[in-house]
């Protein structure tokens, strides 16, 4: 087996985010093997000096450290199910995306094949690789997280989320949660904005400010949540079911989809319908836990 000590790694897996971590191994002077179904995937990574492997096989056989950037456990098992024979001794850092059961069902498959399985959740695009100030979510054996911190960090900072499995990819889903749903919010918005005359660019200001505030409602409202406080002291959820209502409309006036709006609309109506109208909004969490 080859050291954990030894600047050398895999990378299975070739797309945009694929590259760019071989790309930050090989800036940091490391020995690179790489493989993609699609081979000329990896010519301009060649040409730096990266190996490339010419099947899966080969690619595991050269090195302990096997970085898997691919688009969901799925697409893992196709590739390497077939060299099931090849995985003893390795450790796959699997930082293709998919739900937390699904990388427990991984952890334990790679563990019958004699191979340990680290739970990776990136945290930041493609142009995000090779910045200290950017982060992965890890969960898995914690022998084995810290005996490949070192090289875990070339990609990213590293944010250690426990030895499940599964908890890495649950906190990334949690952000991507978060995240999708802001977006869409940001697109919605601006459809409307568009919709009246307004360029995105008179928005921004306003968008940006919209979301800056949010850190501050949410650092307000979590100790209240843990405590298990919904207090309408500060906001009422039957004043939400009116705000919600007059976006739908004004969204409709504009001629634009309404979809978006009218079912966060519905979540709070069925807070209110609970009986929960004058308490705070983070009461919906009931709603969302009752299905």
């Amino acid at each position: 087996m080859i050291s954990a000590d030894k600047r050398a790694v895999t990378v299975i897996g070739l797309g945009p985010m694929g590259q760019a971590m071989t790309g930050a191994y090989l800036d940091a002077g490391y020995e690179v093997t790489v493989w993609n179904r699609t081979a000329a995937k990896a010519d301009a990574l060649a040409a730096r000096g990266a190996r490339r492997a010419a099947g899966v096989e080969e690619a595991l056989a050269a090195n302990e450290l096997v970085v898997l950037s691919l688009t969901d456990y799925d697409a893992m098992y196709a590739l390497l199910e077939p060299a099931a024979g090849s995985l003893a001794g390795r450790v796959l850092v699997n930082l293709s995306s998919d739900t937390p059961e699904r990388a427990r069902e991984a952890a334990a498959w790679a563990a019958g094949h004699g191979a340990e399985h680290l739970t990776g959740g990136v945290q930041v695009p493609p142009s995000g690789i090779g910045k200290p100030e950017s982060s992965t979510f890890y969960s898995g054996p914690k022998e084995v997280f810290e005996a490949h911190e070192v090289a875990l960090k070339v990609l990213t900072g590293v944010d250690y989320r426990g030895t499940d499995p599964g908890r890495a990819a649950l906190f990334y889903q949690i952000q991507m949660d978060m995240f999708w749903t802001a977006m869409l919010s940001y697109l919605h918005a601006t459809a409307i904005t568009a919709a009246n005359g307004i360029t995105a660019q008179e928005f921004l200001p306003y968008a940006q400010s919209t979301m800056a505030s949010i850190p501050g409602f949410l650092a307000f409202y979590a100790p209240r949540i843990d405590a298990g406080r919904h207090d309408g002291d500060v906001d009422k959820l039957s004043m939400g079911v009116a705000s919600v209502d007059h976006v739908v409309h004004t969204a409709e006036g504009s001629g634009v989809d309404a979809a978006l709006p009218a079912a966060v609309r519905e979540v709070f109506r069925r807070g209110v319908e609970r009986g929960h109208g004058d308490d705070s909004f983070t009461r919906l969490l009931e709603v969302f836990k009752a299905g």
